[in-house]
């Protein structure tokens, strides 16, 4: 379920980028669902790998460098998919920004609150001993 909710929150942060940055188009449905199932693809096997060895220039960027390797990414997708298209690097930049933005929105939005543990009270034995 997880899953689908991330596709769908992918889709609809490429769907934003289409319609906002001038040089990205996307062809129809089946087109974006391509773009998204590749997408997703590489954010797992791809985006690990360029987070590592770019970890340098990402410290030194202080982060920046993480857009750039999203922009990298959808710049590949669109040498790939036919039908969707990215004019430039840096409307892959900008398309970028948009499917991270659309992304934070969309995890802040769906995010569930989180779980408080409490800690069972503790018996009078337990007080003397001390946990390492």
């Amino acid at each position: 379920m997880r899953l689908l909710i991330r596709w769908l929150v992918l889709a609809i942060g490429v769907t934003l980028a289409t319609k906002l940055v001038p040089g990205i188009k996307c062809a129809d449905g089946t087109t974006l669902f391509a773009v998204v199932v590749l997408l997703s693809l590489f954010n797992v096997i791809l985006k690990p790998l360029l987070l590592l060895f770019t970890l340098p220039f990402i410290i030194l960027t202080m982060g920046l460098g993480v857009v750039l390797i999203n922009a990298l990414l959808i710049y590949w997708v669109g040498k790939l998919v036919d039908g969707f298209q990215v004019a430039s690097f840096w409307a892959a930049v900008w398309g970028a920004i948009i499917v991270s933005i659309t992304s934070l929105i969309a995890n802040a939005l769906i995010r569930s609150p989180a779980k408080t543990t409490a800690t069972p009270p503790r018996k009078k034995a337990d007080r003397d001993v001390i946990d390492i």
